[in-house]
């Protein structure tokens, strides 16, 4: 487990992610971070956007099913 401290950014509230951190979510200096609830009521940081993921896993599977059909929509 990680602490962080909560602290002000101008009107806003923001942390500091230790190095460490920064280092597990393989996050750069202006990247993205989700902020997702849980099942168990609390929360979990990701560097990913987790319904893109669902989505893009969706058209894979599309892909695999119908490699032939999308091959001829392509011409």
């Amino acid at each position: 487990m990680v602490e962080l401290k909560v602290r002000k950014f101008g009107n806003s509230l923001g942390v500091i992610l230790p190095r460490e951190v920064v280092a597990r979510l393989n996050t750069t200096e202006g990247q993205r971070l989700y902020l997702t609830q849980a099942p168990d009521g609390g929360y979990r940081l990701v560097p990913y956007d987790p319904d893109f993921q669902r989505k893009m896993d969706k058209a894979g599977d599309i892909i695999r099913r119908y490699p032939n059909t999308l091959r001829a929509l392509a011409k």
